[in-house]
């Protein structure tokens, strides 16, 4: 299903031909803010409502080394493509979170600007997880349905009588009371 993204105000002069085609989640806010749902990781907020524009990423899932790796790498993508202010990176209201402010310009407008930069980090980093994805997939598969060579059919290797670390005899529990039993 495709979804059209119109971004701006009416007074904008609408132009005959689109800049870029961006193919994203993204759905807008009541209050109009851009949330963008295609990384695997984070959850990408972008806030131009406020007074200063704010790109913030939550977890998707729980915090972890991987979710800040991935709002790291984020946020440096961004701050070399010259859309953040770098000294306003930190850390959000929100367990987790990291957001930063957006530089404001006349001459483009920073929101579409934002949106097709996190398209372009996005596709960047879309191999790393359907890899992850497609080795989830063969995992479950092999424990699901295993080859002739991973699995044996029951009766196949005879029970034997003892086997284990626990052998039946004398044994000691717990603060050295000996026991046996058979």
């Amino acid at each position: 299903m495709a979804v059209t993204v119109k971004l701006g105000s009416a007074a904008e002069a609408p132009q005959k031909e689109p800049i870029a085609k961006v193919d994203l989640n993204i759905r807008r806010t009541l209050d109009g803010d851009i949330m963008i749902f295609d990384h695997a990781d984070i959850d990408i907020f972008i806030s131009s409502n406020s007074s200063p524009n704010k790109i913030s990423t939550f977890p998707k899932d729980i915090m972890s080394e991987v979710v800040y790796g991935a709002q790291d790498r984020l946020f440096k993508f961004l701050v070399k493509k010259g859309l953040v202010r770098p000294d306003t990176v930190q850390g959000g209201s929100v367990y987790g979170s990291i957001e930063a402010e957006v530089l404001s310009s006349e001459e483009v407008n920073p929101l579409r600007m934002s949106i097709i930069n996190i398209e372009k980090w996005i596709d960047e980093e879309r191999p790393y997880f359907e890899f992850l994805s497609a080795r989830d997939d063969i995992n479950t598969d092999r424990f699901t349905d295993p080859s002739e060579e991973e699995s044996t059919e029951l009766g196949e290797i005879p029970h034997e009588g003892s086997k284990g670390s626990l052998q039946p005899g004398y044994n000691y529990g717990p603060y050295w009371q000996s026991y046996t039993y058979e």
